[in-house]
């Protein structure tokens, strides 16, 4: 874990822990961690992820147990502000991006491991054209699905000799986040983030949404028109997940907030 220091109150919503950040606070814990060489993994938490804790108890031990686990999706942003907390979105690629700003001068290393190679390739390349002082330790592109113990052995072993102060898991959810928490012991890296489609929306691999359809709230429509087939039954849950909010917000249903193991 990152120790004691945390940005943000953690809040309960539906079960999962989540900080009341925003997209610089949350900077500033990382840039906390690195300099004091504190371990630890963050989580992403749009709201078909606090669906998906809901409805895996083990899921959601791995984001209470987080460093921090941030408002990715503006319905989780709008969640916390009802429930009186100051919050700001978090944004996968926009977190990529302000990390990699403020790593510059800082001398951070980032490795990128998910995507196909070409994939990887491409995103290095945009980042390092946007900042020329960018340090790419490295990349990896996994292979889906499980991995010889051989092949996993020598991935972290690549991922420590590289230095990196920063792992970004583009795995996909829940995919990333069990990685991470399964293998955060063994990993030198102060910080793992687990970013998504971030890898694919920065390499202009996939089109993002418009940022005024991403700031009211509509990039997940965006997003269902894109890959209908894939995401429809992940943003199926988006009716619900608003009536339980509300029922959270009047009071009806109560989620403590709990020490996980």
């Amino acid at each position: 874990m990152f120790g004691k220091r945390s940005s943000g109150q953690r809040i309960s919503l539906l079960g999962t822990s989540v900080n009341a950040v925003n997209l610089e606070s949350t900077l500033d814990t990382i840039e906390h961690h690195i300099q004091n060489r504190l371990e630890g993994y963050i989580c992403l938490a749009p709201a078909h992820n606090l669906m998906a804790c809901r409805a895996d108890p083990r899921l959601q031990a791995i984001f209470n147990r987080s460093a921090l686990t941030v408002p990715d999706g503006m319905g989780t942003v709008w969640f916390l502000r009802l429930l009186g907390q100051p919050a700001g979105r978090v944004y996968g690629p926009d977190l990529m991006l302000a990390a990699c700003r403020r790593g510059e001068s800082l001398g951070w290393r980032h490795f990128f491991m998910g995507g196909d190679p070409d994939e990887a390739d491409r995103l290095a390349e945009r980042l390092q054209r946007n900042n020329p002082n960018l340090r790419v330790a490295g990349m990896h592109s996994p292979p889906f699905g499980e991995q010889s113990p051989e092949n996993l052995s020598a991935m972290l072993r690549q991922i420590n000799a590289s230095q990196a102060d920063i792992l970004w898991v583009a795995l996909g959810s829940p995919r990333q986040e069990l990685w991470m928490a399964e293998h955060r012991d063994e990993l030198e890296a102060s910080v793992l983030i687990g970013v998504g489609a971030a890898f694919d929306f920065l390499s202009g691999a996939k089109p993002q949404a418009p940022v005024w359809m991403q700031r009211a709230g509509m990039e997940w429509l965006f997003r269902l028109f894109s890959e209908p087939r894939r995401l429809g039954r992940r943003y199926s849950v988006y009716p619900l997940f608003v009536l339980l909010a509300l029922a959270q917000w009047l009071g009806l249903t109560r989620y403590p907030l709990k020490e996980a193991s």
